[in-house]
């Protein structure tokens, strides 16, 4: 049962999205898989992968060459909290700014990651360096993976429904630091043609908080723990770092669940699939896109936003579907829209939107 709603509609003020400064080609990372997974690489049409996840380039943390060598779970995450802390402190301000809010005006701060380990989290960087309030509500979000997108814009407008009528959101994932040299498991293999790095940075208020004209509306959200599906998708925590578990297959996944899950997801709040106009979907890969286009029998191009995020950035887990969000809102969509992402746990987020 969804939580009854407030009379508050939280209002998405800005949204910023960035990447680390090293664009690849794939066909570069196609080339490195054979350095790095000699023997998975010389098994026919193991090297497809690469071709078939249809993305063209990928930002990562570091130049494609320091991933050449073997590096271990203290060094990865060094370059993680470095990284990842420099681009936050970026995006975050200049969501501030385009939302047209001070800094020591934010009442609370939201970031969701599961790349990296920061303690003190990465919230607490971001308050000090760009000059937060203080006594700012800290909810730092880890575990939820490609879902977490969805899960951490929903929590920021729980908090405003609060009473918390500021709050700065950040997802940042540096999925490239997972890689795993020399494991040539095929869920590694497969994380090294999808896997990348990007942050956003989003500011969600109330709606009568005086600023730019509202992105879009947040009407509420609607969470699912699927029964015991733990072995789905994860980290696997090695002397290396973190290993990526995939062991089902999660199209097929889609196809079942989907559409009942999206149609009760929309009646909780009142709403029906006929309203909806716009589906911003995490593009956890093509087959996954194809499968959420047949489970919700959507028209020929419906999530093309989806996939062109896809193509130019791959999979950045939580934060490639606020780059969709950003896509979709580019292109000046209106009206009610679901966004959606699936991830560890195993586990579907929505939610609910009217984009202005």
């Amino acid at each position: 049962m969804a939580p009854m709603p407030s009379s508050v509609v939280p209002v998405l003020r800005s949204l910023v999205t960035g990447t680390p400064p090293y664009l690849v080609p794939q066909a570069d990372l196609r080339e490195a898989a054979r350095t790095l997974f000699p023997r998975m690489a010389a098994r026919p049409h193991m090297l497809d992968v690469f071709d078939n996840a249809r993305i063209q380039t990928r930002a990562l943390a570091r130049p494609l060459e320091w991933y050449l060598q073997q590096r271990g779970f203290g060094e990865k995450n060094d370059v993680f909290l470095a990284e990842a802390r420099t681009l936050i402190r970026r995006l975050a301000a200049e969501a501030l700014s385009r939302a047209g809010v001070a800094p020591p005006d934010i009442d609370a701060v939201v970031v969701v990651n599961t790349s990296g380990l920061s303690t003190p989290s990465l919230d607490a960087d971001l308050i000090g360096f760009l000059g937060l309030n203080r006594h700012a509500a800290r909810l730092p979000v880890w575990g939820l993976g490609c879902a977490g997108g969805a899960a951490g814009l929903a929590r920021a407008a729980d908090l405003v429904r609060a009473g918390y009528r500021r709050v700065l959101f950040v997802a940042v994932e540096l999925c490239s630091l997972t890689l795993v040299r020399g494991d040539e498991s095929k869920s590694n293999f497969v994380g090294t043609a999808l896997f990348s790095d990007g942050g956003a940075a989003l500011v969600v208020t109330a709606p009568d908080v005086p600023g730019p004209p509202p992105l879009a509306d947040l009407h509420g959200a609607y969470s699912t723990l699927i029964e015991a599906s733990e072995d789905i998708m994860g980290w696997d925590v090695v002397d290396d770092g973190l290993k990526v578990r995939f062991s089902r297959d999660i199209p097929t996944l889609v196809r079942s669940m989907m559409r009942g899950n999206v149609q009760d997801a929309l009646a909780a709040h009142g709403w029906s699939p006929g309203q909806v106009g716009t589906y911003i979907v995490h593009p956890g890969g093509v087959k996954v896109l194809s499968a959420y286009e047949e489970a919700l029998q959507l028209p020929a191009g419906a999530l093309d936003s989806s996939r062109r995020v896809l193509c130019r950035f791959g999979n950045m887990s939580s934060v490639t579907v606020l780059f969709v969000l950003e896509e979709v809102l580019r292109a000046r969509s209106r009206g009610r829209a679901l966004l959606s992402a699936m991830g560890p746990g195993f586990s579907a987020e929505h939610v609910l939107l009217d984009l202005a």
